[in-house]
């Protein structure tokens, strides 16, 4: 079962590897919360060496502030490339994650898990480091030899043999951090035709968030839009695909143009009366615990243990997406529970 922290990836935006001018196009984003530089699909094969050397010279420059996470997509194990490409991007001071192409079964991430703690022992440890000391200082001691965090791994499903080996692709490693649905390589596996309903998909993306969840996999993302462009056509038929993916249960949306990562950004986090109505019910609950009140309404509807659980997770989401929280739960102080 993954032990990674849950992180907030609303967008992942893909960038060419082999790209200069993409390249430093991307280091000017204002905000985005992960970037995969891509040394797979958008790269040929004669070009991968060079994008492999600018890729680490991206990684290796100082991080930008509206960057939360940057990762590479490396090529499929199948492939015969991604051992190169592991050795030539691990070597990055600022590698965050690694997105891998094709996984069909959890042996090809434990391989991967295998290459990052033999390439990178100090982040990847066998063991988990132990923190201690005698008294705080000892303790402040330990905190500060602390080894950098590990190189965190995203899977993306596209294929049936990974939607039927899920389960076991979520054991497979420690390391791994979210999952990420291909929806071209899958429609090509089971002979499908994408249509605007994205219906054919309807299996796939809910088995991928159900398995998620019940392995401790906080973070999902959602197949990509492929209309962009076209101006308020495309952003309408984005901001559905957002709306139907947080419905199914996806946390976020992978995108392949930086004028898609606002939109999504967006669409999958808190709205305003979404964030509202959760620290209303927090500011109840936190009343009503205090009263030992067990049964209690809000706003004329009954509230109970899931509902106040599904509140505290929207203001945590809210928080980390950056909303002032804790000035809402401080307009909303007068709430009681009912």
């Amino acid at each position: 079962m993954a032990t990674q922290p849950p992180i907030i990836r609303r967008a992942l935006l893909y960038v060419p590897g082999s790209s200069p001018r993409f390249l430093a196009s991307s280091r000017k984003i204002t905000s985005v919360d992960s970037i995969a530089y891509d040394l797979e699909d958008s790269v040929s094969v004669a070009e991968k060496p060079g994008a492999r050397a600018a890729v680490l010279d991206v990684l290796s420059q100082p991080r930008v502030p509206g960057i939360r996470e940057q990762g590479v997509r490396i090529n499929s194990l199948e492939s015969g490339l991604a051992e190169a490409d592991l050795d030539a991007v691990l070597r990055a001071p600022n590698l965050d994650t690694i997105i891998v192409p094709k996984v069909h079964t959890g042996e090809e991430l434990a391989h991967i898990t295998s290459i990052l703690r033999r390439v990178l022992p100090e982040r990847h440890p066998t063991s988990a480091p132990i923190i201690g000391g005698v008294g705080r200082e000892g303790q402040h001691e330990r905190q500060q030899q602390l080894p950098p965090p590990p190189v965190r791994i995203l899977a993306l499903i596209e294929s049936a043999r990974a939607l039927h080996h899920l389960p076991a692709i979520c054991e497979s490693t420690p390391y791994l951090s979210g999952l990420i649905l291909g929806a071209e390589d899958l429609a090509l596996d089971l002979s499908l035709t994408r249509t605007p309903s994205l219906t054919e998909f309807l299996y796939a993306r809910s088995r991928l968030t159900t398995v998620a969840r019940a392995f401790g996999i906080s973070s999902v993302l959602d197949l990509v839009c492929t209309a962009y462009g076209r101006g308020a056509e495309s952003e309408a038929v984005l901001r559905d695909e957002c709306r139907a993916g947080r419905g199914l249960g996806f946390g976020g949306k992978q995108v392949v143009h930086p004028s898609q990562v606002a939109v999504v950004q967006e669409g999958f986090a808190p709205a305003e009366q979404e964030v509202l109505w959760a620290a209303r019910v927090c500011v109840a609950a936190d009343k009503a615990d205090r009263g030992g009140r067990g049964a209690w309404g809000l706003d004329g509807k009954m509230v109970d243990a899931p509902v106040i659980g599904r509140a505290r997770a929207v203001v945590g989401k809210a928080r980390a997406c950056g909303v002032d929280v804790d000035q809402v739960l401080k307009r909303e102080a007068d709430v009681e529970p009912e």
